[in-house]
């Protein structure tokens, strides 16, 4: 109870908790990132905007260098998300990409063998046989008509802060994932949407001041379709921590 005359506390100057050794809480952050998956058949209808706006002001609490909180979106939907749906369709047949952000110089060792096996995985649940170049490049193509997605989110970073706004922004794409399972929003993160930068910029207006990281693609998914009865792995934490106590 606060005193007669003095100010609450504020909720960030509160002490912290202490450790539990198991709450509530966890347990639903653990079953949200087991259970979310990357949505590549999304059903046509839009989310209401009410829902939209739960997600974003979610992940609006993602933690940033200094608070930065640099993330930008422009969210598309109907006739401007068809719009770029067709605009991208045809520029990529006919450029090659040209992303702010450089992609990966190699996928080599154990990060080449994962990305094989995430693109096998998905690959076997659709029936598309290994060495199928016609049918593995139409299934690339589903990433510019967003997986049939109502919305998309192309997530963008003030350029002057380079890679920490773009780290900032992984955070925030992770928050929003998470924030959008919990609704039962289907999501799934694109770096190829940010590959056509002339498009992004034309049809939503985004400013040469903006690095593009990844675009977001998002609604209710189609749990019937194959490609989302396709889940992969994770390496054990071994594989991730290097202990010096």
């Amino acid at each position: 109870m606060t005193a007669p005359g003095t100010a609450p506390l504020h909720p960030a100057l509160a002490p912290a908790p202490a450790a539990v050794a198991d709450s509530a809480a966890f347990h639903t952050l653990s079953e949200l990132l087991h259970t979310r998956y990357s949505c590549r058949a999304f059903l046509p209808q839009p989310l209401p905007r009410t829902t939209i706006e739960r997600m974003l002001a979610t992940a609006q609490r993602t933690a940033s260098w200094c608070n930065a909180q640099p993330w930008q979106l422009h969210i598309a939907s109907g006739n401007t998300l068809e719009r770029l749906r067709s605009a991208l369709q045809a520029h990529v047949a006919a450029s090659a990409p040209t992303p702010d952000l450089p992609w990966p110089r190699e996928y080599r060792g154990v990060y080449q063998e994962r990305r094989r096996e995430c693109g096998y995985g998905l690959y076997e649940a659709l029936g598309i046989a290994k060495g199928d170049r016609e049918a593995s490049a139409q299934q690339a193509a589903q990433n510019f008509a967003m997986f049939g997605a109502p919305h998309v989110a192309i997530v963008t970073s003030d350029e002057a802060l380079g890679v920490y706004g773009a780290v900032d922004c992984g955070a925030y794409v992770s928050s929003f994932m998470l924030a959008a399972h919990s609704l039962g929003v289907g999501s799934i993160a694109q770096a190829a949407l940010a590959a056509y930068l002339g498009v992004l910029r034309e049809v939503l207006g985004i400013g040469a001041d903006r690095n593009v990281v990844c675009g977001i693609s998002f609604g209710l998914p189609d749990l019937a379709h194959p490609a989302n009865q396709f889940r992969t792995t994770r390496a054990g934490v071994a594989s991730a921590v290097v202990w010096k106590d």
